[in-house]
Formats: C-alpha cells, sequence, structure tokens
C-alpha cells in the first residue's frame, strides 16, 4: 500500500512524467494489473500497467475499464505526454492519473518500481528489506563460472559471492576494503574500462596486470535507463564466451531491478520514519507510541537541527543530507528524521553531554560532499514529551550556528545566553530601533565626534560598573573609562543608579550596537 501522489513522485525520478495534474495527496493504492490481451476484461486493480500498448489513449480506456486509478504507458509517440492532449483530456475527466515511462526504461524495469511502492510497502514498514544481494551475486557467479563482486558507481562493494577463494589479491583487498584499491582504480581509469561501464551496457573484459595482482575479469553495467547504478565484476582468465556474457548482462539486469527495489524500499522507510518524527515534534501523537513505533528508548533525546546549501542550490543538498541522516535499513541508526522546508531534524539519543550529538553532526557532515554548507543547532535534552520544545531551541540554537560560521554545532544549554542575545538582535533588526533614549543619543553622538561612548558603556555594564574591567576589555587606562562615563553623562542622562535602567541598556547595547571598533 502506497500513496499515488508518491507513486508519482518515485517514478519521475527515473524519467517518467505525469500527464496533466497532480492527484491528491491521499489517494491510496493497493493493487496492480498487468494489461494482458488475451483477457477478454482487464483485471480490476488501482495501478494498471499497460503493457504493449503504444496508444495513449487507449491505455487510458482500458485503465477505465479496469477501474484503475492511475495507468502507466511506455511509449515512444511523441504526443504521449502532451498534457493538452486526447488522452490527456481523458484521463482528466476520469480522475486517472496517465503516467507515460521514458522508452529508455525497460518494462521489466519501471514494473519493479510500482510492485515494490505498491506492494511491499507493508513489509518495508515493518523493517523488512527486499531480497538478499549476496544471495544474487552467487547466481551470477554460479551461471558465469567465477567469482562475482558487486560494486557502486564508486567502486565500493555491496555484496560478494562465494568461491572468493579462487580469487586474486587485487579482489581480496577489494572485498577487505570493501571497495576496489586506489591503485586498481586508478589503471581501471586509464585503461578506459570506468568510462565504458558509464556508457555502455555491453561487458567489457580487463585483461591481468600482474604488477597489480590483478587477474582477469569481466564487467557488466547496471543501468536503469540512463542512470548508472553500479556494475558487476566476474573473475575469468580469458573474454567470456557468448553464452557466458549474456548471463552476466542478464544478471546486471538482475541486480539493476533488486537495487530500485532496495530504494523504494527505504524510500518507503524514510517516508514513515517521516512523518511519524513529524507528528512527534508537533506534538501530535502520543509520545509512547511513538517511540514504540520508531524503536526510541525511554531516555533522554536532543532534537538536532541541519541545514545544508551549496552555492548555487539549497534543496538538493537538503534531500542529500535527509538521505545520509536515514541511511540504512531497520534500527542501525541511533537517530530518527524528518525533513521541515529546508531542515532535516533528526531526534538523537542523548542525554547532559552534547559530545555524541556533536559527533553525529560531524559524521553527517563528512559524508557530504565538500563543497555543501552545513549550519547545525542542538536542542537542550529532554524526555520524548519535550521534543517539541527541544526542537525549538535547535532551531534557535541553529540560526545562531548560521550567523557564525566555523564553530562547532550550537547547543543550546550551553549557549542559551547567546541564543537570547541572538534573538533579541533578530527582533530589533526585523522591528523599529527606539529614535530616542540613552543609547540612540550616544550612538549618533559618536558618529557625529568620533567618540567611542557606546562600545564602553557596553563594557562598562558588562564589568557591572568596575572600570579596571572595563578597561581591560577595551585596551585602555581605568581613568580613560572613568572619563568617557563623565562625558557620555553630559551628553544624556543614563540613570545607572536604577537597576532597571542598567538592563534596558544593556539589552539596548547587545541588540543594537554588538560591533563597535577602536578603543
Amino acid at each position: 500500500m502506497v500513496l499515488l501522489d508518491r507513486l508519482v513522485t518515485i517514478l519521475g525520478t527515473y524519467g517518467t512524467r505525469l500527464v496533466g495534474p497532480r492527484p491528491t495527496a491521499d489517494t491510496v493504492l493497493r493493487g496492480v494489473a498487468v494489461h494482458d490481451p488475451a483477457a477478454p476484461e482487464p483485471e480490476e486493480a488501482d495501478v494498471l500497467l499497460a503493457v504493449g500498448v503504444q496508444d495513449p489513449l487507449l491505455a487510458v480506456e482500458l485503465a477505465e475499464r479496469s477501474r484503475a486509478l492511475a495507468v502507466v504507458v511506455r511509449t515512444a509517440r511523441e504526443d504521449a505526454a502532451d498534457p493538452h492532449g486526447e488522452a490527456a483530456d481523458r484521463a482528466r475527466s476520469g480522475g486517472i492519473a496517465l503516467l507515460v515511462v521514458d522508452p529508455a526504461v525497460s518494462w521489466g524495469q519501471a514494473a519493479g518500481v510500482v510492485y515494490g511502492l505498491v506492494l511491499e510497502g507493508g513489509e518495508t514498514e515493518a523493517g523488512r528489506g527486499p531480497a538478499d544481494l549476496p544471495a544474487l551475486a552467487d547466481t551470477i557467479a554460479a551461471r558465469v563460472g567465477g567469482p562475482v563482486t558487486i560494486e557502486d558507481p564508486g567502486l565500493r562493494v555491496l555484496a560478494y559471492s562465494d568461491r572468493q577463494t579462487e580469487a586474486d589479491r587485487a579482489r581480496w583487498d577489494t572485498i577487505l576494503g570493501r571497495r576496489v584499491p586506489e591503485a586498481v582504480q586508478h589503471h581501471l581509469e586509464r585503461t578506459g574500462v570506468v568510462a565504458h561501464l558509464a556508457s555502455s551496457a555491453e561487458p567489457v573484459f580487463l585483461p591481468p596486470e600482474p604488477a597489480l595482482g590483478l587477474g582477469g575479469r569481466t564487467a557488466a553495467a547496471v543501468r536503469v535507463g540512463r542512470e548508472f547504478l553500479g556494475s558487476v565484476w566476474a573473475a575469468c582468465e580469458g573474454p567470456l564466451d557468448e553464452e557466458r556474457s549474456v548471463s552476466l548482462a542478464e544478471g546486471a539486469r538482475t541486480v539493476a531491478l533488486h537495487l530500485l527495489r532496495t530504494r523504494v524500499s527505504a524510500d518507503l522507510e524514510r517516508q514513515v520514519e517521516s512523518d511519524l518524527v513529524s507528528r512527534l515534534l508537533e506534538g501530535a501523537m502520543d509520545p509512547t507510541e511513538a517511540a514504540g513505533r520508531l524503536g526510541l528508548a525511554a531516555t533522554q533525546h536532543r532534537v538536532v537541527a541541519l541545514q545544508a546549501h551549496t552555492p548555487d542550490e539549497r534543496h538538493s543538498a537538503t534531500l542529500m543530507t535527509f538521505e545520509r541522516a536515514t541511511t540504512g535499513f531497520g534500527w542501525s541508526r541511533p537517530g530518527r528524521s524528518t525533513v521541515f522546508g529546508s531542515t532535516v531534524y533528526t531526534v538523537l539519543p542523548c542525554g547532559a553531554d552534547p559530545a555524541p550529538a556533536r559527533e553525529w553532526v560531524a559524521q553527517t557532515t563528512r559524508s557530504l560532499p565538500g563543497h555543501v554548507v552545513v549550519n547545525a543547532g542542538i536542542g537542550a535534552p529532554a524526555d520524548l514529551a519535550g521534543l517539541s520544545a527541544s526542537r525549538r531551541e535547535a532551531d534557535e540554537s541553529l540560526t545562531l550556528h548560521a550567523s557564525r560560521p566555523g564553530r562547532a554545532a550550537v547547543a543550546y544549554d550551553e549557549s542559551w545566553d547567546e541564543v537570547l542575545v541572538h534573538r533579541l538582535r533578530m527582533a530589533s533588526a526585523s522591528g523599529r530601533r527606539p529614535a530616542d533614549g540613552p543609547v540612540a543619543e550616544l550612538t549618533r553622538h559618536d558618529a557625529a565626534h568620533g567618540t567611542h561612548h557606546t562600545r564602553t558603556l557596553h563594557a562598562w555594564l558588562r564589568a557591572q560598573g568596575d572600570p579596571n574591567r572595563a578597561a581591560e576589555e577595551l585596551g585602555v587606562h581605568p581613568n580613560t573609562v572613568r572619563h568617557r562615563m563623565r562625558r557620555m553623562a553630559e551628553v544624556t542622562p543614563l540613570g545607572l543608579d536604577r537597576p532597571r535602567m542598567r538592563l534596558a541598556l544593556a539589552i539596548a547595547l547587545e541588540a543594537n550596537a554588538p560591533g563597535e571598533e577602536g578603543p
């Protein structure tokens, strides 16, 4: 079971276009049917896969007969995605979502996504993942007659088969290090293998290179449409014969389907988690129920707020951060995350010491590309019922961190005074500042006469009236401080004998004049 809006979003990442208006957010899908031209009537289901149908209008008609809420059609017709065409009009009038698949994406791949979303949503919600990738590696190895590794686009090992006792030294280093050694990576780039895998689906043979401990092997790209997802590598003494080469290519296509389903399952898990965390932070869900469904212990937690952006774009970096924060199936991750606008919120088990939260922020930041700028705020520790307050504290800490880049993530309970002052400054900047009063008068006098009255008064108040401490902060003689205090009393009445006036002056100076320069 999945929402139709979610299906549209996920299919859209693989080149599928929605023709017509976006469906309502609460439309639920529970079944999938495949068009069977031999059947007298189409099978009823929420989603119809119009396999073999080239005419989008016919696909919509079949969907009507199937009582489907969405129909998926794969066609090379240029008018298929015309939002003003006859097919789009009929789909719109019938309340059917018409989804046109990019011809570069095969029906098998498109169907894998749809079935994974609609039929496996409940399983993923319960923490179950898709089929076993190492078992798939074993199957491919048996068919091609040599040990196999499955690697991602960065040549990191996703799975490997058995029979690795026959492997060469480079293969052992790859498995033990969980990625292809750097020297071998350079060799693959020099020989053009990396470029071939990125652009072609045909298997490529790499001859042995004894100096690198590298035996012969054949690789096939794992691809979904135009997207390169990784590669399958089979150890072999020479080029594979036609039968084994076909088996390797078929295996790569099966791996592509598996990775698609893995991605879909992970995305569904993220969706469920995000919805639960969002409701918990908004106080719209019973904390005990949320803890049970999210796997949170009944201990203190902190809310961490992250904002990431690149020089040119913010939203892609936010989504990348959310993906990093939610990587991993089941309960292997310490935190639970959601996204509000451009902010990623993560609930982390963390008590009085904010160091574990800071370390989590550092690890998440290190996993992002170097050009991504990350700001972070950490709320004070709270029980599950108090996480709404911790989230507000994280927001304010995040705002402070963004104003002072280069420092460690700000923890509210350590920096609440700085947060309060920054809040006052922000409120002052967004509102109307007093045109009269002692601070305004002194500021105008400083501008007109080159004096340093406001900075001196600020230091004197911070020193609680001690001219020696104020002078040390300003880098001047204590008598200079005393002289300035007498002179500024001639400019405007200060009322320093009244506690409320001293407090008001301190707030006004912090909020309105935090950055004066000079002694």
